[in-house]
């Protein structure tokens, strides 16, 4: 039994600013599924480059007129299997089980197109998750990344409903007694003279199902309608405003929710998208020239940490320029933010403050000025020079790269959503553009604090638990009812799991996951997520996870940045334990003593500061947290119960 949300009059309630950016935007409000955008958009951009790969062999150039026949080409030659149907309102299932490239958004439409629901998920995932998500979803029909991927799942499917399989390579199929395969050319080639049979979709029609991580259980399947997708397509222009054209740079996978709608959104407005990877993006960035990127807190950490190292590089005299710069420009951008009312830590500023605060901004304004002509930049063009907005998701961004962005002249808007959401329910504006929040809600959408425990709504300003409330919340789990009846009340209003309160202005202020709230052995409650961010700030931390649960104090794992540490045990003469330069000591006190340093200056200068967030015990470990070793997940959030279990004996040796 599937179990849907009521039905919500709410009306798109654009304020008279996103109105006035939104006129120069195609309006897709008379739309009522995915595949009519992609007419459109051919009718509209025609030649306009809509997909890149540069790296594909040979590269990959797509235009808008060829994206709209290929994924109706795709969807032709599904239909001539003619296993796809609709049974209780739900259409057949059919699973993407591959990565980034053209062919997976060809495919991702086409089958939507087809007239069934696509079933997405990263070809590198585990072979376990795979078979699950296979035989949970019934998916009648696989599309695959390649041979190799096949061949991990193959000795399963025939336990399965898979009736044929496609190959998004152009492999020869291997041969194959009971299971029909084809490889793209040879699938494609099946819709090149067969018209598309029209089917009937509608907004309440199921577009996708999109499975949970399942770090903490199996996971469960997001069923997503058009609807949902589509309230993203529609009210995404309230943040960004591009125009035909412009460039963006894909690098998160586009299986995952949030860079799914953010391309849809995109690619509906006639932007051209290229392709790439961690091991280009650098290149790629300064090569295209993107004027938007979509990303999480860890890639624009990586871009930091990328130019502090470019600074730390410097002769001395000039890495004290550029410090002497950076250090003003900060005082700058904090007393801008007093001036026009976008201070988190002073949202109702005085007379008098607001006047100091403008003194301030006024007297350092040529300094930073300077830092801009002599630093920031150079240190743009390291990013294209042509960025308008840069957009995060996924996870808290942490103040120290609010601040740095906000003064190199690169604006980052932060958003807020979960995969249950589609994803995107807050997000800033550029004209409001409030530091440390996940911003006002999008158009439609409603936002509610309640007590955790007894569910009742909580005064403004009070923190609690996040509840939301919009066209975007899922259809329910697939298959799932209880769980969707835990995630969703009868009023609609859906439990996101996270903490927050709201600003008189309607921000919403994201302060942590209740289900990693760290309870001390004291009673008091604390949420890790801006206690880490803090302490990323220190040059020394590349990763930081905290931990501590009934215990008397917090405690921390950390990966150093070995090449910060390095440089800093070279200019302190400190002995290595070998000749080799990666060789240092962790457990040597001198070292113990600098990283004790930076955890209680970070955790002490970080706003809202209590004695219980400081940090005990804490231990320095060599491997990264990686997709690789299982401990963060494809948007490069760490998976604190995989991680906690990793190291439990660590743990119970640092609280010994």
């Amino acid at each position: 039994m599937l179990m849907n949300p009521p039905a919500l009059n709410m009306s798109y309630n654009f304020t008279e600013q996103e109105r006035y950016c939104l006129k120069r935007l195609v309006d897709y409000s008379s739309v009522q599924s995915l595949p009519e955008i992609w007419q459109l958009a051919h009718q509209r951009f025609g030649n306009t480059i809509a997909l890149q790969d540069p790296h594909a062999v040979p590269e990959t150039v797509i235009t808008y007129t060829q994206l709209y026949q290929q994924i109706q080409q795709f969807a032709a030659a599904l239909q001539t299997f003619q296993v796809i149907e609709v049974q209780n309102s739900v259409p057949s299932r059919i699973a993407l089980i591959a990565d980034n490239s053209p062919r997976w958004f060809i495919a991702d439409q086409g089958i939507i197109t087809s007239g069934a629901a696509n079933v997405v998920r990263s070809s590198q995932a585990e072979r376990q998750e795979l078979l699950f998500i296979l035989e949970n979803s019934g998916s009648i029909a696989l599309v695959v990344e390649n041979q190799q991927t096949l061949q991990k799942l193959r000795a399963d499917l025939d336990s399965l409903s898979i009736s044929f399989v496609i190959l998004l390579s152009d492999e020869t199929p291997e041969a194959d007694a009971s299971l029909r395969v084809l490889n793209f050319p040879q699938f494609m080639a099946l819709g090149e003279n067969q018209p598309l049979q029209p089917v009937q979709q509608n907004r309440e029609t199921l577009a996708t199902l999109m499975y949970t991580s399942g770090t903490t259980g199996k996971p469960k399947g997001v069923m997503l309608t058009h609807g949902n997708l589509l309230h993203q397509v529609e009210t995404l222009g309230a943040i960004v405003q591009p125009q035909v054209g412009d460039r963006v740079l894909s690098i998160l996978p586009t299986w995952h929710v949030y860079e799914r709608t953010g391309e849809y959104f995109l690619l509906s407005q006639g932007c051209t998208q290229f392709y790439t990877n961690i091991r280009q993006v650098k290149k790629d960035i300064r090569e295209f020239k993107p004027n938007y990127m979509i990303g999480v807190p860890r890639l624009w950490e990586s871009i930091y940490e990328g130019v502090k190292k470019q600074f730390r590089e410097q002769p001395l005299n000039k890495q004290r320029l550029i410090d002497f710069f950076l250090t003003n420009s900060q005082r700058f951008v904090e007393a801008r933010r007093i001036v026009h009312g976008l201070s988190l830590n002073s949202l109702n500023p005085s007379v008098s403050e607001r006047l100091s605060a403008s003194v301030q901004a006024t007297t350092l304004s040529p300094i930073h000025a300077l830092g801009e002509k002599i630093v920031y930049q150079k240190v743009r063009e390291a990013t294209g020079g042509q960025l308008k907005q840069v957009i995060s998701g996924g996870g808290s961004l942490a103040r120290h790269l609010e601040t740095f962005f906000e003064i190199i002249g690169v604006e980052v808007l932060v958003g807020y959503g979960l995969t249950e959401t589609a994803p995107v329910t807050n997000a800033r504006r550029q004209w409001r553009n409030l530091r440390g929040s996940s911003g006002q809600p999008l158009p439609g959408t409603q936002v509610r604090i309640v007590d955790p425990e007894t569910r009742q709504p909580l005064a403004q300003g009070e923190r609690g638990l996040v509840m939301v409330r919009g066209s975007q919340i899922m259809q329910g789990y697939y298959q799932n009812p209880e769980a969707t009846a835990k995630a969703i009340d009868s009023e609609g209003w859906f439990d996101t799991g996270d903490l927050g309160w709201v600003t008189p202005d309607d921000d919403l202020v994201i302060t942590g996951r209740a289900k990693d709230t760290i309870v001390l052995s004291n009673g008091e409650n604390i949420e890790p997520q801006p206690i880490e961010d803090a302490c990323l700030r220190s040059p020394y931390i590349d990763q930081i996870m905290l931990v501590g649960q009934d215990q008397k104090s917090l405690g921390a794992l950390i990966v150093p940045n070995l090449e910060a540490l390095q440089q800093w045990a070279t200019s302190q003469n400190i002995e290595q334990v070998q000749d080799n330069a990666t060789d240092i000591d962790l457990n040597s006190k001198t070292i113990q003593s600098l990283f004790r340093q930076e955890l209680n200056r970070e955790v002490k200068n970080r706003p809202g500061y209590r004695p219980d967030d400081r940090i005990g015990p804490f231990d320095l470990i060599l491997e990264p947290f990686s997709m690789e070793n299982g401990m963060m997940t494809q948007t490069l959030k760490i998976k604190r119960p995989v991680v906690t279990e990793h190291y439990r004996d660590i743990i119970n040796k640092m609280f010994a």
